[in-house]
């Protein structure tokens, strides 16, 4: 039972990070998780099949509050599912020692780049006729995300805010399109490995799946660049984290 609960708490914790700044669940799950011993393949699958309610969720409520953009939205999910499958066969027949370095990098430099313009009054350009890169960025953090058990959105997110999309209106629609590729993910983890920790799972679902309304609240009271601030701070933070460490 205290482990049943340590793992609700970290599920609460890790949803209200990634339902509030649209990021982060997976990558604090999954590094508490490897820091306990768990093989990186059973850490990525038991938080992708956890994500398969967290974001069920955490996407109905931001669809309910008016967050999720339909043209972003669209632009995302499908690249991102294939993505998905690919990056867990990866996962599951591959060593990953050489992609973790450049995601890692990757990451790092987009978190400065949030940053950066979080401190000056930029424009915010919500034209769907400049969402083309959303496509390639949503197979690629489709990827990257069953791979190294978290990433779509950090990469996702922080790609489309860094561009100058709406904070909330990001947030929103990247944690829809978010359950449809989680939801891929962990099927083919399930017929590649067959072996899930139901404890672990089940602890993540129930913190996940409570922290997840509350946190769709959150992002609608932040204000926009404080809300791209503390996305870049916790992007930065987790990426040095993974270098010192």
């Amino acid at each position: 039972m205290e482990e049943f609960l340590l793992f609700v708490v970290i599920g609460f914790f890790a949803q209200m990070i990634d339902g509030s700044i649209g990021m982060a669940y997976g990558v604090s799950s999954t590094s508490f998780l490897l820091s306990t011993g768990v093989s990186p393949v059973i850490a990525s699958s038991s938080v992708h099949i956890a994500e398969v309610f967290t974001t069920f969720v955490s996407g109905i409520s931001h669809y309910k509050l008016g967050n999720v953009s339909k043209i972003l939205f669209k632009r995302l999910v499908i690249p991102g599912i294939i993505g998905g499958a690919t990056g867990a066969f990866i996962l599951v027949n591959t060593a990953v020692e050489i992609i973790k370095p450049i995601v890692t990098v990757y990451l790092l430099i987009m978190g400065i780049v949030i940053v950066f313009k979080s401190l000056k009054k930029i424009p915010v350009n919500d034209n769907p006729t400049r969402l083309r890169h959303a496509i390639p960025l949503g197979l690629t953090g489709g990827t990257l995300d069953a791979i190294g058990g978290g990433g779509w959105g950090p990469i996702v997110t922080s790609s489309l805010i860094a561009s100058g999309k709406t904070p909330a209106k990001v947030i929103g629609s990247v944690n829809a399109a978010e359950f449809f590729v989680t939801l891929v993910q962990a099927a083919t983890f399930i017929l590649l490995i067959q072996t899930i920790p139901l404890i672990t799972v089940l602890g993540l679902i129930v913190g996940g799946v409570v922290a997840a309304p509350l946190a769709a609240r959150v992002v609608k009271r932040i204000e926009a660049r404080k809300l791209m601030f503390v996305v870049g701070i916790v992007i930065i933070i987790l990426q040095l984290r993974t270098i010192l460490l």
